[in-house]
């Protein structure tokens, strides 16, 4: 499913741009179609998104822009709305150094249609790239700068979309391993990857299987059985069980009440909360925060050991 979004970006114009921004700064891009990155060489900055918190970024990171989503980059955490949109005609000084460098890769696609599989995955994404893994990212990197400066090489447009896509099918790939070491399965359909993503982003919301079906388009009969053929069970009970996999790790990982986790995680009542914990982990919340186990369940060893 990898190899077949990346062909289908290549109907795209490839980019690969070097920035370099020095005291304070900022911009924003927005209105573009495709997909993209943005590689940190040098310096830090924050990644800024329309509703979602500033993220830090640090030498190594990549920005992983799926679907065009509107974004900025600046020197301190600030609102996208604040930035001035960055100008890609303006020239870069091709020598010297800066207090925050960075490459900007992309496809821009005339017409916008992205490949469904991006289209369902998180807009913006940060990766730490593990060169152990995937020693060869730091030679995409490489390839990657040494394109930025030698726009006019010959060969250089026949080369860059290889570079470009091994870019992006390794940064992808990582990604997916990550997520799945966090209990979030690797799932290929687009539809189900979209709903799992509104799970994971959203648990205080009250769903129903109706109501995730209508995410996708589906009546609620045939997204239930689609979601059950490729996850492995019904969607409300993936539901559940997210839920309180979250709840375990806020339990372990924060002081907040048990009220507040359970607000957090879509529980009305902290009763209601208390109940389904102690139905699938064997133990009251209060006690499996302070270490005490309860007979494990087939969920608790499913979903929970890779949080802990």
């Amino acid at each position: 499913m990898i190899s077949q979004a990346i062909t289908s970006l290549r109907v795209g114009r490839g980019t690969v741009r070097r920035f370099r921004q020095s005291g304070s700064w900022g911009m924003r891009y927005s209105g573009l179609t495709g997909s993209g990155f943005h590689v940190v060489l040098r310096g830090s900055g924050w990644l800024i998104a329309v509703d979602a918190p500033p993220v830090a970024l640090r030498p190594g990171d990549v920005v992983l822009i799926t679907s065009g989503a509107d974004h900025g980059l600046s020197h301190a955490p600030c609102a996208l709305r604040g930035l001035p949109q960055v100008a890609l005609s303006l020239d870069q000084p091709v020598s010297g150094s800066a207090d925050f460098e960075f490459l900007c890769g992309a496809y821009r696609l005339d017409h916008g249609q992205v490949h469904p599989y991006l289209g369902a995955m998180p807009e913006l994404l940060v990766v730490s790239p593990d060169y152990e893994r995937f020693p060869v990212l730091r030679s995409v990197v490489s390839l990657l700068d040494d394109d930025a400066s030698s726009q006019a090489r010959a060969g250089t447009e026949v080369t860059r979309s290889a570079v470009l896509d091994l870019m992006l099918v390794h940064v992808l790939r990582q990604w997916m391993e990550d997520e799945s070491s966090k209990g979030r399965p690797a799932i290929s359909d687009p539809a189900i990857a979209a709903v799992l993503h509104t799970i994971h982003n959203s648990p205080q919301t009250q769903w129903t299987g109706s109501l995730l079906g209508e995410t996708v388009g589906m009546s609620r009969t045939a997204f239930t059985r689609r979601f059950t053929s490729v996850v492995g069970k019904p969607p409300m009970t993936y539901l559940r069980d997210w839920r309180l996999s979250c709840a375990a790790r806020l339990l372990r990982e924060t002081d907040a009440s048990l009220a507040a986790i359970a607000r957090r995680i879509g529980y009305s009542t902290e009763f209601a909360f208390a109940g389904a914990f102690r139905r699938v982990y064997g133990v009251s919340p209060g006690r499996f925060r302070h270490g005490e186990q309860g007979t494990p369940s087939a969920v608790q060893l499913e979903m929970t050991t890779s949080i802990m």
